[in-house]
């Protein structure tokens, strides 16, 4: 029996600063930028008068050409909508073999402008 597996990301969350056009050795270019986002709430009780604050800031990258003009008209503070796959990218750093785990996004849109 075969197990069907998913990879599928969806988050609403602040963009944390402009996005940002990188040009790869290969030549493609890469857009990153990082998005803010709340963590669903623990189901352990909180003290009186205290508010959950924790955050996550993801990275977000994408490769096709229409997110990639999309986020050149975002700023800082815009809410966003995103969805795509986690991925975990690997490269040669002077320190040796290293990665890290992103969003690769296929679709994207500004829900508000920042306030």
């Amino acid at each position: 029996m075969e197990i069907a597996t998913r990879n599928e990301v969806a988050l609403v969350g602040r963009l944390a600063a402009p996005a940002e056009d990188r040009e790869l050795p290969s030549g493609d270019v890469l857009t990153t930028w990082r998005l803010v986002v709340g963590r669903p709430p623990s189901k352990r009780p909180l003290p009186e008068g205290v508010r959950p604050t924790t955050i996550d800031t993801l990275e977000c990258v994408a490769w096709t050409s229409g997110v990639q003009r999309s986020a050149a008209g975002w700023a800082a503070g815009d809410v966003l909508a995103v969805e795509g796959a986690l991925r975990r990218r690997f490269w040669r750093a002077p320190t040796g073999a290293s990665s890290r785990y992103e969003v690769e996004v296929t679709k994207a849109k500004r829900l508000a402008k920042a306030a």
